[in-house]
């Protein structure tokens, strides 16, 4: 028998529990490992934000879902990881030992290297986290009795860029729904070199068509934009030209700000002496397997992805669903077959598909691959893809309350936007 421990109850780290368990015969033991109790699904949270989406909505308890499947699961933090023992040490001095350990974390959240930035200590919001949205809706509440500047956009670093996209538009819609919009001037500031890099170097007209949004929306933008500071109501920007120089200097006035930071490798994780880059992101092989040691494979934003390309501010590749997907469907099927004595063979689909809220209309993208030239470049815009959103919401949050194994962007996502034929 063996024990595949999975450390992460997010949106990597459940459906690899549950395709571990579909996969693996029932006398092997699985166990998930989770800081918090709960799932959230974190695509959502900008609507928690704004108000348009509760809590109790889009986070699911996750220990009865895990026992209806056979599945173990324990609520706490991972102190670290002694890879040389196969072993997990947990918070209270608790062990973990385990045959395969598969690493879904997510990232931690550097706030830190911004001063000033930060939903606790300092003067910015965030959407990355359900509790991070909670607290924008409990200050956006007393913002509408008393309406003023908002600034939206990333941190240097930002690797994900498509939430702070769908921020700005959805909180354009909701303040055009409550008849305010005209009180708030609203900036979009970002460490992208132009309007819809989106970390990916541009995906087909994301450019233009974004730029033209922006316009229509009457939201301003700085790009090539390094946050240096933030004070109470204020953001202090050094906007960059091409050659990496200060160009303009900006103090950019805000009543509320939301701004993404940038993420590192966890804690637990980062101190492993061989298994992370500088930044604490896992270093994989092709079929999702660590450098450093055969038994342990990581998946989703934890991994080390290098950029598609050097800006003039730094910013890092995005891990999308789909490629989150592709990556723990290749663990499973790797570790299946290392049990059967069998090569590892499966490999992740590393492209990049992402559908993005607007509010009341939306737009979706799609790389393939990732990283440039592409066998497919597309960008479309629409009310559709609104409601694919709130339909994937509804699978994504089905499939984790049913216990599916199912490919969601496979099945549904990639087949309603004909990209299975695109890529064939």
């Amino acid at each position: 028998m063996a024990h595949v421990v999975v450390l992460g109850a997010g949106i990597g780290g459940m459906p690899a529990a549950y395709e571990l368990r579909s996969r693996l015969g029932a006398e092997h033991r699985i166990t998930v490992v989770g800081a918090q109790h709960y799932f959230q699904f974190v695509p959502s949270n900008p609507w928690v934000a704004v108000g348009w989406r509760k809590r109790v909505d889009i986070v699911l308890d996750v220990a009865p879902l895990l026992a209806r499947k056979g599945i173990e699961f324990v609520g706490k933090r991972a102190e670290s990881i002694d890879a040389a023992a196969s072993t997990l040490v947990l918070e209270g001095g608790d062990t973990l030992s385990y045959d395969y350990l598969v690493i879904t974390t997510g990232p931690k959240l550097a706030f830190d290297e911004v001063p000033g930035a930060g939903p606790h200590s300092g003067h910015t919001h965030s959407v990355c986290t359900v509790e991070h949205a909670e607290e924008f809706w409990a200050d956006y509440q007393a913002f509408l009795q008393n309406p003023g500047p908002v600034v939206v956009g990333a941190m240097p670093g930002t690797s994900c860029f498509g939430p702070a996209y769908e921020f700005a538009f959805i909180l354009d819609a909701d303040l055009r729904k409550r008849k305010l919009r005209h009180k708030v001037p609203m900036t979009y500031v970002s460490s992208e070199p132009y309007i819809g890099h989106l970390g990916l170097g541009g995906v087909g007209d994301s450019k233009s068509m974004l730029e033209s949004e922006f316009r229509n929306h009457d939201i301003k933008w700085i790009t090539n934009a390094k946050t240096t500071r933030v004070d109470a109501g204020k953001l202090f920007v050094s906007e960059l030209n091409a050659k990496g120089e200060v160009d303009r200097e900006h103090e950019v006035p805000f009543k509320l700000a939301m701004m993404l930071p940038a993420f590192r490798g966890v804690d637990a994780v980062a101190r492993v002496e061989g298994l992370c880059n500088p930044r604490g992101f896992v270093l994989i092989d092709e079929f999702q397997r660590t450098k450093a040691y055969r038994n342990i494979f990581s998946a989703g934003v934890c991994v080390a992805i290098p950029p598609v390309e050097v800006t003039p501010v730094a910013t890092g590749a995005p891990k999308t669903g789909y490629m989150i997907e592709t990556m723990v469907t290749a663990i499973v099927e790797n570790i299946a077959a290392d049990l059967e004595g069998r090569p590892a063979t499966a490999k992740g689909t590393w492209n990049a598909i992402c559908l993005a809220d607007m509010g009341d209309t939306g737009a979706a993208f799609v790389a393939l691959p990732q990283i440039p030239p592409r066998n497919v470049n597309w960008f479309r815009k629409g009310k559709w893809v609104h409601l694919a959103k709130i339909a994937f919401e509804k699978y994504f949050l089905h499939k984790m309350k049913s216990g599916s194994s199912e490919p969601i962007y496979e099945k549904y996502v990639l087949k309603a936007l004909g990209i299975l034929r695109l890529e064939k």
